[in-house]
């Protein structure tokens, strides 16, 4: 191992305690999206503790912030998350279900990790750049409501990017691989109908259910959905169904959607598609509706040049390494998977991946790091991430490390679970290495982010990037 990854390695380990606690802290917080305000203030206390300078409420984001050390170019960002998702709360270090308490949050993406692990890079990173006089800025972007909330897409509308040389980030998973594919653009809109009530036995002629509405557009949605291009995702969920007394015809009822496809441009002719469904249904019930645009997020622009340079540490660096504590609590998760799951999910259906999981498709903890090939970055794969927004106007590199047991799925109780294990804390802190090696590798070679940079443009082409969420849309709070 080089001396510059030992010496970052090193610093991390050194504060290993330290960011553990930081990242249990905001697992127990478990605050859903624009919510997340203890979160925040616990990762902003700590880079000024490490002394950076902390700007809060950027983004006219009550939790969102910056922490900025040094000064002039380049300008380096780390991407930090910290919010949970609803409905997800769960005991730790259980491989059994159940909640803390019912119905209550809990981080099903592990942005607990992510959050923390990318603090991590950027503390050792500035060790690095101190160490040995290397100028430049480094910033952590607390990055709020990544969930349903896309606070990144709201950070880049406001220009807090526009000055930044490259960025980086990771994600928790079950294997440490790159994440190289580009992503699905979205939008997600609430539809509210509004109807008239009536005593649904002695006047139901005088009423107009707002909750047929919901329904007659559900089902329209169901049909359009034979008609979209197959990569496109459509998904709904009744927020207001109106009330509990079926002898009241439904004044009130709201559904919300999210539309999914490769392009922000599809995206917007599926919404469109479903916006007309919503007021066919308005009309056949004689309800009216309003639609109230919430988020929408880019599709991920990949960048070779800077992947190249991540597995190129990643590769020097490992994998993160497991107890026999640690395999003993996985094969426990492991047990409660279906089949289906253990099997590998859409890695196996990659002939590249094919080998490797059969090799370790019966281990309870992945331990390899999967190769990685240019061609990946031609992949899309069926996800969203506001991370995206920031690939259009940054060259922005990612890779996953494993943090759960193999086949654990994203957004379920065993990875909130397994958010306070020590297979989770040693892949987040293996991940602050890794991000922190790239970022110096880059530094040390500047030419590196010129041809990021360039690789960058000629990707995009003639595209010109335009923010998704216009810009008098104004971020709502979690939906109930």
């Amino acid at each position: 191992m080089s001396t510059f990854l030992e010496e970052i390695s090193k610093t991390i380990e050194e504060k290993r305690e330290q960011l553990i606690d930081i990242s249990n802290q905001i697992w127990n917080f478990a605050e859903i999206r624009f919510e997340e305000f203890q979160s925040a203030e616990l990762l902003c206390k700590a880079l000024e503790s490490e002394g950076f300078h902390v700007e809060k409420g950027v983004a006219e984001l009550e939790t969102a912030f910056i922490g900025s050390y040094g000064s002039g170019k380049p300008v380096i960002a780390f991407l930090g998350e910290y919010d949970a998702l609803s409905g997800l709360s769960q005991q730790a270090g259980t491989a059994t279900k159940k909640a803390i308490q019912e119905g209550g949050n809990g981080h099903g993406c592990g942005h607990n990790l992510l959050g923390t692990g990318s603090l991590a890079a950027a503390i050792a990173l500035r060790e690095h750049m101190k160490k040995h006089n290397i100028p430049g800025t480094i910033r952590y972007y607390g990055c709020p409501a990544e969930e349903g909330g896309s606070g990144k897409t709201l950070m880049v509308r406001a220009g807090l990017f526009d000055d930044v040389d490259f960025a980086l980030c990771w994600h928790p998973a079950d294997r440490n691989l790159m994440m190289c594919t580009s992503s699905l653009a979205n939008i997600q809109a609430s539809f509210k109908f509004t109807g008239r009530s009536a005593h649904a036995a002695q006047a139901p002629h005088l009423g107009r259910s707002a909750l047929d509405a919901v329904e007659l557009m559900n089902v329209g949605v169901n049909y359009l959905r034979e008609h979209i291009i197959p990569e496109a995702r459509v998904h709904y969920a009744i927020t207001n169904t109106g009330g509990l007394s079926p002898n009241i015809v439904q004044a009130d009822a709201s559904v919300l959607y999210l539309v999914r496809a490769p392009k922000t441009s599809q995206v917007n002719e599926i919404y469109e598609r479903v916006c007309q469904i919503a007021e066919g249904a308005a009309l056949m019930t004689g309800t009216k509706v309003e639609v109230i645009f919430d988020k929408a997020c880019s599709n991920l622009v990949p960048n070779h040049t800077m992947q190249q340079v991540m597995f190129k540490q990643f590769t020097q660096l490992g994998t993160p390494t497991f107890s026999e504590e640690d395999y003993e609590f996985a094969s426990t998760i492991r047990e409660t998977l279906s089949e289906q799951e253990k099997q590998g999910g859409g890695l196996a259906a990659i002939p590249a991946y094919k080998e490797l999981m059969a090799k370790e498709i019966d281990s309870p903890l992945s331990t390899v790091l999967f190769p990685y090939y240019q061609a990946f970055t031609n992949i899309t794969m069926p996800g969203s991430t506001d991370v995206g927004d920031v690939s259009w106007v940054v060259p922005t590199v990612q890779c996953t490390t494993t943090c759960h047991a193999q086949g654990t799925q994203l957004h379920s109780w065993q990875a909130v679970a397994t958010g306070t294990t020590s297979i989770a804390h040693k892949g987040m802190l293996h991940a602050g290495k890794v991000m922190a090696a790239t970022a110096a590798a880059m530094l040390a070679q500047p030419q590196l982010m010129e041809q990021a940079k360039q690789e960058l443009k000629e990707r995009l082409g003639n595209e010109v990037y335009q923010n998704p969420i216009p810009k008098e849309i104004k971020p709502l709070h979690s939906k109930q």
